[in-house]
């Protein structure tokens, strides 16, 4: 449980030590809040003493009585918002006016509380002002996190974008000038590397349009009832041509139908994905299981490989964005490392679950667990 520290800022004793003794024990919870909220508060009798004990402290929330000796409420307030403190403000004062709440709610104060309040009415206030503290929480980490997605969106086509450029252009100008010879068949290999390059650049825009879509688009008015296996044969489909360039065998086991409720085209990617990896990460010769099945009231689709495998330390970093395995057996495959947050955010969505387990050498095997009906 965290604990939100409380400055409580009034020129009578009674008043502080009122406030404190109620919140001391006092505990603030929401559906949509990860953990509890509890309280620890200090104590100001005026204006001046509040201020250094707010430069020095930071607390999160301030109960501030207006009727102070010396600086009162209102110009300590006004401080406060001209030094953009992060602080949340309830006034407590017994000479309530609307000139002073406007004022007040002006400044800045979240609440305002009248003096006499019972301990039910201090309580509501506190639950009012931890709740938009949390919510303000939550929408500067999502902007945050959009920053950090922009940027890395930027860095990730910047760098992944510029190599295979790069080598286009030097083998167009390779042909342009002739230096193998005017025959077309002299320039067979360079226009294989080129159409690799491409599909590489697809593939990656295709990741980055999928990372897109999954966050922004509503899925509400897509949703239908869906057989994963037909799903997954037409991914092994999608899949075949990659595999025959590796000689990987791709086998399918499972029941005759395994229905959910779902975007079509979000399986499709989850599949894609998962297959997609299997066989880039596995040996010539090798081969890729995949099973659907029903187990009690979920729908199940295992993926196993006999490809290079994988470290628990580059497991606990498998369903980050943007981030690929890389060693000796990985450096010549190309990807956006998208791939597998693609599918992990896919299966939270739909209240589902992915698992996998490796050993270095000995393959793969994920496992999407989903809702199945």
């Amino acid at each position: 449980m965290e604990k939100l520290s409380i400055l409580v800022v009034d020129d009578e004793p009674g008043i502080r030590s009122g406030i404190s003794r109620i919140l001391s024990n006092h505990t603030v919870s929401f559906p949509f809040m990860d953990e509890d909220y509890g309280f620890e508060c200090r104590e100001a009798a005026t204006g001046e003493e509040a201020l250094e004990m707010i430069m020095s402290e930071q607390p999160h929330i301030l109960l501030l009585d207006n009727k102070l000796p010396g600086m009162n409420g209102i110009e300590l307030l006004e401080i406060i918002q001209e030094r953009n403190l992060d602080i949340m403000v309830a006034m407590i004062t017994s000479y309530a006016s609307l000139e002073i709440a406007a004022k007040a709610t002006d400044d800045g104060a979240r609440d305002f509380i009248p003096k006499p309040f019972t301990p039910a009415e201090l309580k509501a206030s506190i639950d009012l002002i931890t709740k938009q503290l949390f919510l303000r929480r939550m929408a500067r980490g999502m902007k945050e996190e959009g920053k950090k997605i922009r940027y890395q969106f930027l860095s990730v086509l910047s760098h992944e974008l510029k190599a295979p450029l790069n080598a286009l252009e030097g083998f167009l100008r390779m042909m342009q000038e002739r230096e193998l010879g005017e025959s077309l068949d002299e320039y067979a290999e360079i226009l294989s590397r080129c159409q690799q390059r491409i599909e590489g650049m697809r593939l990656l825009i295709m990741d980055l349009m999928d990372f897109t879509r999954i966050r922004l688009e509503k899925r509400e008015d897509k949703i239908e009832k869906v057989d994963l296996v037909e799903r997954a044969q037409m991914a092994i489909s999608t899949i075949q041509p990659l595999a025959i360039q590796k000689n990987i065998q791709i086998s399918f086991t499972g029941e005759e139908r395994v229905f959910m409720n779902a975007d079509p085209n979000d399986l499709d990617i989850m599949l894609n994905n998962l297959l997609s990896n299997a066989v880039k990460y596995n040996r010539e010769n090798g081969r890729v299981e995949l099973e659907i099945k029903k187990m009690d009231d979920k729908a199940v689709m295992r993926v196993r490989d006999t490809g290079f495998g994988m470290s628990e330390e580059e497991k606990a970093t498998l369903f980050r964005e943007f981030v690929r395995i890389r060693n000796n057996r990985t450096k010549g495959i190309t990807g956006s490392g998208l791939g597998l947050s693609i599918v992990s955010k896919l299966a939270e969505i739909y209240g589902g679950d992915i698992q996998v387990e490796s050993k270095p050498d000995s393959g793969s095997e994920f496992r999407v667990i989903l809702p199945g009906c």
